[in-house]
């Protein structure tokens, strides 16, 4: 195992390090399943006070939902103290309604860390150990098996019950053998089934931990690929020779990031040649708003992920010494940012797939059609461009607003959902076409670099000599799709396409 992180403070379960602590994660069941997190013995005892005060509270007998009550339509049902012993076990069986496919074993991490941050900050009101026994399914590679999607809730109750009903011996848990049962992964590891305390199931089934670590998840990932995407476009740009106006700085003025975007373009393209044309097709024209808006929308997805991990979701929340009911379960802020993020990729990956055309096309590019060896005898690469023509229709359909269209649950009680959770879970499969169709413009791209008779410009050759590592020369028609799909599963080297 790999050796865990000190956490002093709430603060320092930072996106970013809870980006680490899920990518680390090897397959469930490893020996070696990442890094964990070690709490700070004074941070844990600040949340046991907390915790103790949260009780006092609960002692006084006020009507607590969730607690001393039932939930949803069966609020208004007050619980026996037998009752109350036994009530936030029960609250993790039947709302766990999912079932495959399973997120990952980094998926699942991200929620723990995610989950840990939460109760830190004390809203909550749970206890010390429930924090420890968090950090300890990190440290010993524990991945409860969590859905996927089917997620129908106002909030996360239905995943979240998959997720954390392991702490106590429910449900099951994904190892390299396939799915077991989550009391025998316990006893594997050396844990107890962890008992809960007054407020410790609804606190796991509260707030919005899945859709925040998700989007943790998927911004980093957007990030990512939008390096590849300005590198396929910059390929793009030398392998049509077309005209750099632009891209020029003073395009930018008062823009900084497109001004980057537009700068690494240039870079990647080269200097202005010889005009082969006026105007280029608009698709190259405008890549560097287009790429440009994808960083926006990756931003603004990262702005609500701290404000996710700072601001109150439980409910009810332990705040001012009471318990006070919230709508921190609703999730618009993340789900309206995924939806965003997801609308900027498929319009880039629009853009992407007509540049692909363009330079199948002799009358743009002064090349072979279909940019074949011997136009003809070999059909060349227009197969490619199909390929991507299909990942981007499949991306139309999921470039909707997910919160709209509410559907009444639980008697009523629930009657609107953001559907946050699988705002996350689009941008996911949008993050996938996208990338596919990256690959594709690359592809294409290198090939049309390839029949050209001048010298690639230094830009380029970062991104070309990673190309070479992937795929072999075309000589001659074969099996595109192998190539599209070794590039795309290839990490992307940060700055590669500025390297000479």
């Amino acid at each position: 195992m790999k050796m865990a992180q000190a956490v002093m403070a709430p603060a320092d379960l930072t996106a970013a390090r809870i980006g680490e602590i899920a990518a680390g994660g090897a397959q469930p069941g490893s020996a070696a399943p990442g890094p964990g997190v070690r709490l700070g013995p004074e941070l844990l005892a600040g949340v046991q006070r907390q915790c103790e005060r949260a009780r006092a509270a609960l002692r006084r007998g006020h009507p607590v939902y969730g607690v001393n009550t039932g939930m949803g339509a069966l609020s208004g049902v007050r619980l026996t103290e037998a009752e109350q012993l036994v009530h936030q076990r029960q609250l993790m069986l039947a709302r766990a309604t999912g079932g495959p496919p399973w997120l990952d074993a980094a998926d699942v991490r991200a929620i723990f860390a995610v989950r840990l941050r939460t109760f830190l900050a004390g809203d909550a009101g749970v206890s010390g150990p429930l924090c420890q026994r968090l950090a300890d399914f990190l440290a010993e590679g524990i991945i409860p098996a969590v859905p996927r999607t089917g997620v129908g809730s106002a909030g996360e109750i239905m995943p979240l019950a998959h997720a954390f009903g392991p702490l106590a011996g429910l449900g099951q848990v994904l190892g390299p053998g396939g799915l077991r049962p989550a009391g025998q992964a316990l006893r594997a590891h050396g844990l107890a089934e962890f008992a809960l305390g007054p407020k410790e199931g609804i606190a796991l089934l509260a707030g919005v931990p899945g859709a925040t670590a998700l989007s943790v998840r998927r911004v980093a990932a957007a990030r990512d690929l939008a390096g590849l995407m300005e590198a396929a476009a910059g390929l793009s740009i030398a392998a049509a020779g077309a005209p750099r106006d632009p891209y020029a700085a003073a395009c930018a003025r008062g823009d900084d990031i497109l001004a980057g975007v537009l700068g690494r373009l240039r870079a990647a393209a080269g200097p202005h040649p010889e005009p082969a044309m006026l105007q280029a097709p608009v698709s190259f024209r405008v890549a560097g708003p287009v790429l440009t808006q994808v960083l926006r929308a990756a931003d603004a997805l990262a702005a609500g992920i701290e404000r996710a991990l700072t601001g109150v979701t439980d409910s009810p929340a332990f705040l001012g010494g009471r318990f006070v009911g919230t709508a921190g379960f609703h999730g618009i802020d993340l789900a309206a940012h995924c939806d965003q993020l997801t609308a900027a990729l498929a319009h880039a990956a629009e853009v992407s797939a007509a540049r692909v055309h363009r330079l199948l096309d002799p009358h743009v590019t002064g090349l072979p059609a279909q940019l074949a060896r011997t136009p003809g005898p070999d059909a060349g690469l227009v197969a490619v461009h199909k390929r991507a023509a299909g990942e981007v229709h499949a991306m139309r359909r999921l470039a909707v607003a997910t919160p709209v269209g509410l559907i009444e649950t639980s008697g009523g009680q629930e009657d609107v959902q953001s559907f946050g959770w699988e705002a996350a879970e689009v941008l996911r499969a949008a993050l996938h076409h996208a990338r596919i169709v990256t690959a594709c413009e690359l592809l294409t791209a290198g090939q049309a670099i390839a029949l050209a008779d001048r010298t690639p410009p230094p830009g380029c050759r970062g991104v070309l000599g990673w190309l070479a590592g992937l795929t072999e020369p075309i000589l001659a028609d074969r099996p595109f799709g192998q190539d599209i799909e070794r590039i795309a599963a290839a990490p992307w080297p940060a700055g590669v396409a500025r390297e000479n």
